[in-house]
């Protein structure tokens, strides 16, 4: 391990950057403060990093910039005191340049834009506050107090900015780039900052908790802002990435100028129509830019014949000529193209929800029958209790009356009268007869109502106990076939998109293989059938997709369809089910 004090590696670094680097790849470097920082000041540890100094010594004691610097770069990876530096400042077969201002190879540079848009409990003052954002990293990606927002009017609690974006174009080494913000009253107090490198920053609506000197979080101070992290494309391709990106959105820019041109045209065309000889054939107009005629009378030379400048101008639609055959375009898309069958009412009645109710029926129908059974029988002992009691009324007048008889038998025979009138025992014994026999009647003709009576309650309960069963399976069966088909037509919706991605990556897969193709020729061809690539990649992409999005649209109508005669059916279900109930009780049918 090697110590530098500051002065001497910052020369070391300026005369020889990428040697530093390739040193540091091999040994273990320390960097410490410079003897003559008697007030304990530091130097911007970032510089040392770039060249990949394993140590960066400071003074602890300040708690400065730098030393903030310092613990918001250490804050992560665990706070373990360790960061890994980058691939390419750790492999012998990579060479790098800190003061470097393009990107560096195998690193994809960023795009990063920051949006403040308000702040949370900055502080309990009535006092102004503002936010300035920095960012440090290499040489051309620091910019120091790169933004700065308006200063709020009293209001700390609270106050909004929403401001426009700033926007860091090319960040060209996001691993050793950080992004800070932080926070100060109007006179230049500092109220809290937070350091975030740029590799972790998460795209979106965000709240940033405030952190104090010592990097210490604060309990309510926060700051909510909108981030956007994109890989940098040059301003030169900006046009290709938008036309890649959103194919659709480009052929149909193209068209609309393509309309707007011929607005232009049109009178021409018209006019060379007009001069044309009746027997002769009006040409069609070329494309092709026309050469013009010199004042002189000498045409220019074809060099000299302007040609489309840029990739943007050389994105245009592709002809005819370029467009793949309609056999093979269908083909791949019905490769993609799956089919999905709307469910039967045989399957909807097989759901769980529907089973369930089912079951429900069955068992309040079960309780119902047993019900009525209990009752009939309950009927039928009270009805057997009664007759065993008349019986035993009976039976005990009879014996008494009987009784009575025998004994006016014997005083008529003491008497030796000669007549034997009836007398009174053995007349009440006849009217005894006749009224157990009228009572008897009476007891089993009252029975059979009560019975025909709970009979016919047992009737029409469940018979409207069947018809309210049958609503409500229908009612549920509607209802397991609305969600069915609703979770369909998402699965459908969600099969779409797939399949559109799955058609890209195809189609992707095959301009690849032609452009592979294309590299095995001279650069200048190769450039130029790049070019036509691209072109023709992007109309067939739109093609298919258009072509994929009506065979989608015919197959989501075509399910439609079948969703509605399942509806059909169990309307028409509905009606049968009554039918069928009125059928079987119509037979059972009871009459009074």
């Amino acid at each position: 391990m090697s110590s530098f004090v500051e002065t001497k590696a910052l020369e070391q670094l300026t005369k020889s950057p990428v040697e530093f680097v390739e040193y540091n790849k091999r040994q273990m470097s320390r960097i410490y403060p410079k003897g003559t920082r008697v007030d304990s000041s530091n130097y911007m540890p970032q510089v040392f990093w770039n060249a990949g100094c394993q140590l960066v010594a400071l003074n602890s004691q300040t708690l400065a910039l730098p030393m903030q610097l310092n613990m918001g770069m250490f804050e992560y990876n665990g706070k373990s005191g360790f960061r890994l530096k980058p691939e390419f400042m750790r492999r012998n077969d990579k060479h790098f340049d800190p003061f470097t201002e393009s990107t560096v190879d195998g690193i994809v540079a960023n795009t990063l834009s920051v949006k403040i848009i308000s702040g949370q409990f900055l502080s309990d003052k009535k006092v102004g506050t503002y936010v300035e954002v920095d960012v440090f990293g290499l040489p051309v990606d620091t910019r120091r107090k790169a933004f700065k927002t308006k200063t709020s009017q009293g209001n700390a609690v609270n106050p909004v900015w929403d401001e426009e974006p700033i926007v860091f174009k090319k960040v060209v080494l996001p691993s050793l780039c950080s992004l800070r913000l932080a926070v100060y009253e109007e006179g230049g107090k500092f109220i809290g900052h937070r350091i975030l490198p740029v590799q972790a920053l998460r795209p979106g609506y965000r709240y940033i908790c405030m952190r104090n000197e010592k990097n210490q979080p604060l309990m309510l101070p926060s700051v909510f802002v909108y981030i956007e992290v994109k890989d940098y494309v040059p301003d030169t391709f900006a046009d290709v990435i938008e036309a890649l990106s959103n194919p659709i959105r480009y052929v149909n820019l193209m068209e609309q100028r393509a309309q707007q041109l011929a607005a232009l045209t049109l009178e021409d065309e018209e006019e060379d129509k007009k001069d044309a000889e009746p027997g002769e054939i009006a040409m069609e107009p070329s494309n092709e830019p026309k050469p013009t005629t010199d004042e002189n009378g000498v045409s220019p030379t074809p060099a000299q014949t302007p040609k489309p400048a840029g990739p943007a101008a050389q994105l245009q639609p592709a002809p005819a000529s370029v467009k793949s055959p309609p056999g093979k375009a269908e083909d791949l898309i019905q490769s993609v193209l799956s089919e999905m069958e709307a469910q039967t009412i045989e399957e909807l009645r097989q759901q769980k929800g529907f089973v369930k109710l089912q079951k429900k029926h069955y068992k309040e129908m079960k309780e119902l029958v047993k019900r009525h059974h209990k009752k009939t029988s309950d009927l039928i002992k009270e009805h057997t209790a009664r007759y065993s009691e008349l019986q035993s009324e009976y039976m005990r007048r009879r014996v008494l009356l009987e009784k009575s008889a025998k004994r006016d038998g014997k005083k008529r025979v003491e008497s030796a009268s000669p007549e034997h009138p009836t007398s009174a025992a053995e007349q009440e014994l006849t009217v005894l007869d006749a009224e157990i026999t009228q009572k008897s009647a009476e007891l089993k003709e009252q029975q059979q109502e009560q019975l025909l009576s709970v009979r016919q309650e047992q009737y029409y309960s469940e018979k409207y106990q069947k018809r309210e069963h049958v609503k409500q399976l229908v009612q549920k069966l509607t209802e397991v076939c609305e969600e069915c088909q609703a979770n369909q037509l998402k699965k459908l919706k969600e099969l779409c998109e797939k399949e559109k991605k799955e058609l890209k990556k195809k189609m992707d897969k095959k301009r690849q293989e032609k452009i592979t193709e294309a590299k095995s020729k001279d650069k200048n061809q190769m450039e130029e059938e790049k070019t036509e690539i691209i072109r023709s990649y992007i109309h067939e992409v739109v093609q298919s997709i258009k072509r994929l999005e009506d065979a989608q649209c015919k197959r989501q109508e075509k399910l439609v369809d079948k969703h509605n005669e399942v509806r059909q059916q169990i309307v028409d279900e509905k009606s049968k089910y009554l039918q069928d109930v009125e059928a079987e009780y119509s037979e059972k049918n009871i009459v009074d």
